[in-house]
């Protein structure tokens, strides 16, 4: 078996020694060297004069967000104070017209009751005065023999219009107590209606004080942070520089104070004009709730009035009418 041949050998020639180098002072290093100094004093002027123009235009663009967010509030802020006005405005209209149109359905209602009354009272006059005319003929021709039935049918009327007289004095027992308990049962309900809105406005306006609380607070820790790490950062810059940077930082946090200022001024005046506009809407609720109480009451009254005088009537036509 053949094996494998050997490897070459191979031999590195030394490398030669290094150049010696000798400084010769020459005119054109000179003249490097003063261009490199006029140079970097140049750079340096240009650099400051760069900042003092970076300063004066931070300066005047950051009066101009001062101006502008100033009047952004001012302008949200009548806004609002506008809105709420009108807001007033309508529902004061809104309350005044429902309680005029409930007026007017319940004038109507009474009139028209009052009418039906009187037409029912014509006519059921007619009818007695009639129904007396033919009882008082038929009674002269049917009183000699009918007198013994007579006074049986007037024994056993006497007993059933006894029964008939308890059975409506305890149906309108019940009705009255029907009536009270159903206006204890609205006022219950409106009261607790009145209530439950007052809370869910009250803890509206909690949880957005706090959401405020919490966004300033997390605005101007952010704020904290991103300054500190800009010095930090910016910290190996030059001098005009790290002025430059000083100042950017002071008028964005005089910005972010404004800002917050008017943004706490705008959320303050919108949760007034909604109090207010609340407060407005409870008002003309209540009073047309009391309205349609009045309305209400002064028709079950008449009703209650008509009625009694129906069964009086049919009562004294009933026992007219077994006496004859």
């Amino acid at each position: 078996m053949g094996g494998r041949p050997p490897a070459p050998r191979v031999e590195y020639i030394p490398a030669p020694p290094p150049p010696t180098t000798v400084s010769t002072p020459t005119q054109s290093l000179k003249t490097q060297i003063e261009l490199a100094r006029v140079s970097g004093e140049q750079n340096r002027l240009n650099m400051e004069t760069g900042a003092n123009l970076d300063r004066i235009n931070e300066e005047f663009y950051t009066g101009q967000d001062l101006r502008r967010y100033r009047a952004r509030g001012a302008e949200e802020r009548s806004l609002a104070q506008t809105k709420g006005q009108q807001d007033r405005a309508t529902l004061g209209v809104r309350g005044a017209e429902e309680r005029r149109t409930i007026g007017v359905r319940g004038a109507e209602e009474r009139r028209t009751v009052g009418e039906t009354g009187r037409q029912e009272r014509l006519t059921t006059a007619e009818r007695g005065a009639q129904e007396r005319a033919t009882t008082r003929t038929r009674g002269q021709e049917e009183r000699a023999t009918v007198a013994a039935t007579g006074a049986q049918r007037r024994q056993t009327q006497a007993q059933l219009l006894a029964g008939q007289e308890r059975q409506i004095g305890l149906r309108g027992t019940e009705e009255r107590a029907t009536t009270r308990t159903r206006g204890q049962e609205e006022r219950a309900t409106v009261a607790a209606t009145g209530a439950q809105r007052r809370q869910t406005q009250a803890q509206l306006l909690a949880g957005q004080e706090r959401q405020i609380g919490l966004r300033g607070q997390e605005e101007r820790a952010t704020t904290r942070t991103r300054g500190t790490e800009t010095r930090q950062t910016q910290a190996q810059l030059l001098a005009g520089q790290e002025r430059q940077i000083g100042l950017r930082g002071a008028e964005e946090r005089a910005t972010t104070r404004t800002r917050g200022q008017e943004t706490r001024a705008t959320v303050g005046e919108t949760a007034r004009q909604e109090r207010e506009t609340t407060r407005v809407r409870g008002q003309e609720q209540r009073a047309g709730i009391r309205e349609s109480g009045s309305e209400t009451r002064m028709t079950a009254l008449q009703q209650e009035a008509f009625r009694r005088y129906k069964e009086n009537r049919d009562f004294q036509q009933s026992r007219a009418a077994y006496r004859a």
